[in-house]
């Protein structure tokens, strides 16, 4: 028996979303149809307020609802300090470890030139502005470690090498071809704190070395 095509429709909406199989969609769906109309009207409320008033901050890319952002905004951040990531989702995921105090600048992706991703559709640009005007002592890429990342990370260390600020990649902690997002706090903080510098040639060595053991 099939279910009626409202159901069946609500059933295909909820498994679009990230680690919701069709079985769990077809719970959630019919835990929500078992809910008052009250509960279903203040998750739909809640949804679009999400989307309605949530933006970018235009100086690190995180979520928020004022421009710019309250990590942006406060004056306990270490200025000093800039860590690079690939989305706003990062930022909220390296916060929760509670080990970092500095700012945040999100890329919004990573080059992916199979998927016509390039420099120029990521805040690469303002990433280096933003640098050479606000002079960080350091600059940390925390970001994924699988092959588009690593291409990532290759290509800002040779951007930032004129500037003469100190580029670091976090190291211990994130296996080969992890994403940032799914690594949890324990993971990130030894990340960080086992972070180290990087150059161009360093980089490149790296994913060399990565292609090596894949062969």
């Amino acid at each position: 028996m099939q279910y009626p095509a409202p159901i069946q429709r609500l059933i295909q909406q909820v498994a679009l979303l990230p680690g919701i199989g069709k079985r769990s969609a077809e719970r959630i769906a019919l835990h929500l149809l078992r809910c008052s109309p009250e509960v279903n009207q203040q998750l739909a409320r809640a949804i679009l307020d999400a989307k309605e008033k949530i933006r970018h901050c235009s100086r690190c890319g995180g979520y928020t609802e004022t421009d710019p952002c309250s990590l942006c905004q406060d004056p306990r951040r270490d200025t000093g300090m800039l860590c690079v990531v690939e989305g706003p989702n990062d930022i909220l995921n390296l916060e929760r470890t509670g080990n970092y105090r500095g700012l945040y600048h999100a890329l919004m992706g990573r080059i992916s030139p199979l998927n016509g991703i390039g420099p120029e559709q990521l805040r690469i640009s303002s990433l280096l502005e933003r640098v050479r005007r606000e002079r960080p002592a350091e600059v940390i890429l925390a970001l994924g470690a699988d092959a588009e990342s690593e291409a990532t990370a290759n290509f800002l260390a040779k951007e930032l090498e004129s500037t003469g600020v100190l580029v670091t990649r976090i190291a211990q902690g994130l296996p080969a071809g992890a994403a940032l997002e799914n690594a949890d706090e324990v993971t990130l903080t030894r990340a960080l704190s086992g972070r180290q510098k990087i150059t161009p040639e360093s980089s490149k060595l790296r994913g060399e070395s990565k292609q090596k053991e894949g062969a």
